[in-house]
């Protein structure tokens, strides 16, 4: 039924433009074939190489001794994803899983994880929403791989060791847009959009963009309903040597019956249950609000100096009743269930600001000085729902009872009215020099920055009287090369050391004996040796790097803490670009290597990932462009002990989108259907605290009609 009510979609659409293909038929030199033309060319999927590098400016690829991608908006649009998780599926180095309870998406990047926390926002840590961020808002999602301490400072949230992710809010191009889309995702979530940009004044000086979303209903897992709603606007100014900029942007998503991560408390890794299977409680839920914003500043002291200043600020809200079951019994599925109550709110600060300055001629010097705070305040209260001794209730990961909300175990905070349980506060301060020589084709980057972090802990059984501090600070260094033998080749390494904030042990007080205890901060270390070329339209990178740490664990006491070394190591390669006319490649591969002081290698990272995207425009069939994307991930660990492995998987999406042109209005036609095989797969086992597995999606239809007016 889902597929006559798309393909009724598709058709009306199509009766709706006849007129103007029929048109297009009698003369083929018509202005419809050149809208059509046009537009198919604007809704390429594309992947800039290169972006905001933070302390080193916007740089393209060819000089970064980092690697750093973009996905661009039309990519976007396109494949349609819910949340950014799906948006990073293109990425090979780049896995996605949930962090603990609830539907709070991770990015395991190098094998070490990304919370939502630390995903930034126009260069900003602690403004984007933390749990799950719906991508309409967005002009581009950039990654970096590797440690970025030194280009942003250090995470709040403690983590991003392996990679970042920046998220880039849309501006207003130079061409009008007035952009409408209706979209459908399976089995019965319904949507649609609205983009505007626009620009003003003599010289187009003044920006205006605007764009939101509604999405609501049930999605291909059975009885998983989603509602998101997100509004964004941005201004800008661009005066010349004087820029600014002001975005403010509201999300609020709301997931009912998420289907929960599973874990492991058998000796063999359960089946995987039917695609579409769903063994959540019908009490569970999250809703999640945030009101966000940045501003930003840019004055050219002169041709070669640059002063910056930006800021932002975040306001967020969640409640949710959390379910999850631990299975006992492999063969028949029984398990133990729970739930767990957890009301939050969030306020978050940061402001940055930077003097950038350029000088030489036979030999160049690009100097960056400046500095960045970071202020967060963390209020949260937890109520355990496990009934009496924190016995739980019975249930199954096969055939799923539902079952009352059990009785409070524990509760930690005021429910009711969260007090302060964290507030922290990141200082920086950094520069750096580049150095250009041959007519800069080496570039000799170092640089250093200081950075302290304070974390006030607070108790959740007392009030919430200032339990603990710790405030430390380090300095780390940076060095980086650069080298251009020839046209379209540049060679680079880094050197690169972190400070990060301290780990949270889990509430949990059945796992650790230091529920909620945040660790004092830990360094690493990063050593890095890649290459990128452009090979034609093609751009290739090639890397290999070593990270180590100290690892974090539960301690023979039984607290959690930090224990061994964590050293991760591998190669990565990726490759984007327009293979022939109309033949576009997105992908690569990864291959990674991840242990705990020798004793074993870390759960939740596969040894080897490979991504490939492909886009087809039919030559015999203007308009018609067809796509296809793999996903294959290979073999992990789910326990410490490295007893229990997932197997490997991959997953095929098809797809298809037609453009035509009613009169003068180009519109666009959309059909994807991700896991076309309806493939049941465990897709990860990566979690902070426990072996515990994410099952992939089911098949999952997508179609959208989009109209630019």
């Amino acid at each position: 039924m889902n597929y006559r009510l798309s393909a009724s979609l598709l058709s009306l659409s199509a009766a709706i433009a006849t007129p103007a293909l029929a048109q297009d038929a009698e003369n083929e030199a018509a202005p419809g074939n050149t809208i059509i033309i046009t537009a198919q060319a604007d809704n390429s999927s594309q992947v800039d190489n290169g972006g905001d590098a933070g302390a080193l400016g916007d740089k393209p690829a060819e000089d970064l001794p980092f690697a750093v991608r973009s996905y661009d908006e039309s990519l976007i649009l396109n494949q349609q994803p819910q949340t950014l998780g799906e948006v990073l599926e293109n990425d090979p180095t780049v896995r996605t899983s949930y962090g603990f309870g609830n539907a709070s998406e991770l990015f395991v990047v190098r094998g070490f994880a990304l919370f939502g926390d630390d995903v930034g926002l126009n260069g900003l840590y602690g403004i984007a929403p933390r749990q799950l961020v719906a991508p309409e808002l967005f002009e581009s999602v950039q990654v970096l791989n590797g440690a970025s301490a030194f280009l942003n400072g250090a995470a709040p949230g403690g983590s991003g060791l392996g990679g970042s992710v920046n998220l880039m809010l849309k501006r207003a191009d130079a061409d009008p847009l007035t952009r409408v889309t209706a979209g459908y995702t399976g089995d019965a979530h319904f949507g649609g959009s609205v983009d505007i940009g626009r620009r003003f004044g003599a010289d187009g000086e003044w920006g205006v963009r605007v764009n939101g979303a509604y999405r609501e209903g049930e999605l291909a897992i059975d009885g998983e309903d989603r509602r998101t709603q997100v509004l964004g606007a941005g201004f800008d100014y661009d005066g010349g040597n004087v820029r600014a900029a002001l975005d403010l942007a509201y999300q609020e998503v709301r997931v009912d019956n998420l289907r929960p991560k599973v874990t492991v408390g058998t000796a063999t890794i359960p089946a995987v249950p039917a695609p579409e299977a769903n063994y959540a409680q019908d009490f569970s839920f999250t809703e999640m609000r945030d009101i966000f914003g940045t501003a930003s500043f840019e004055y050219d002291l002169a041709d070669n100096a640059l002063f910056y200043l930006r800021g932002g600020a975040r306001d967020g809200r969640e409640d949710g009743i959390y379910s999850g079951l631990t299975v006992l019994d492999a063969a028949t599925g029984d398990a133990n269930g729970n739930a767990l109550v957890v009301p939050r709110t969030d306020n978050n600060e940061a402001i940055e600001a930077g003097l950038r300055a350029r000088v030489g001629s036979a030999v160049t010097h690009e100097f960056n000085f400046g500095g960045n705070i970071n202020w967060q305040t963390n209020r949260n209260a937890f109520d355990f729902r496990y009934g009496p001794g924190f016995a739980g209730f019975a249930t199954n990961l096969y055939d799923t009872p539902q079952v009352a909300l059990p009785s409070s175990t524990l509760v930690g905070g005021d429910l009711d009215d969260p007090f302060p349980i964290a507030r922290s506060k990141l200082v920086s301060g950094f520069v750096s020099d580049t150095v250009g020589l041959f007519d800069e084709r080496l570039l000799v980057t170092g640089g250093l920055r200081i950075q302290s972090i304070r974390q006030d802990s607070f108790n959740y059984y007392n009030g919430g009287q200032l339990d603990s501090t710790y405030e430390e600070d380090a300095v780390t260094p940076v060095a980086g090369i650069v080298a251009k033998p020839f046209a379209g080749l540049s060679l680079y390494a880094n050197r690169i050391e972190a400070l990060q904030q301290g780990p949270t042990a889990p509430l949990d007080p059945t796992l650790v004996s230091n529920p909620g205890e945040t660790l004092g901060p830990r360094k690493s270390t990063q050593y890095e040796v890649g290459g990128k070329l452009a090979l034609g339209d093609m751009f290739l990178t090639l890397a290999g790097y070593r990270i180590s740490r100290p690892g974090e664990g539960v301690l023979p006491s039984g607290r959690f803490g930090y224990l061994g070394e964590q050293r991760h190591q591998g190669i990565e390669f990726t490759a984007n670009g327009t293979v022939a006319p109309g033949l576009r490649f997105i992908g690569g591969v990864s291959l990674a290597d991840a242990e705990l002081d020798g004793s074993g290698e870390v759960p939740g990272v596969p040894k080897f990932t490979a991504n490939a995207d492909v886009e087809w425009d039919l030559p015999f069939a203007p308009g018609l462009t067809l796509t296809a994307r793999a996903v294959h991930t290979g073999e992990q660990w789910v326990d410490a002990a490295n007893t229990l492995r997932l197997d490997a998987w991959t997953r095929f999406d098809l797809g298809a989108r037609y453009v035509l042109a009613a009169g003068e209005v180009p519109v666009t036609l959309r059909l994807t259907v991700d896991n076309v095989a309806n493939e049941a797969y465990w897709a990860s086992a990566f979690d902070s605290f426990s072996a515990a597995l994410l099952q992939g999606r089911p098949r999952t239809m997508k179609a959208s009609i989009s109209a630019d007016f």
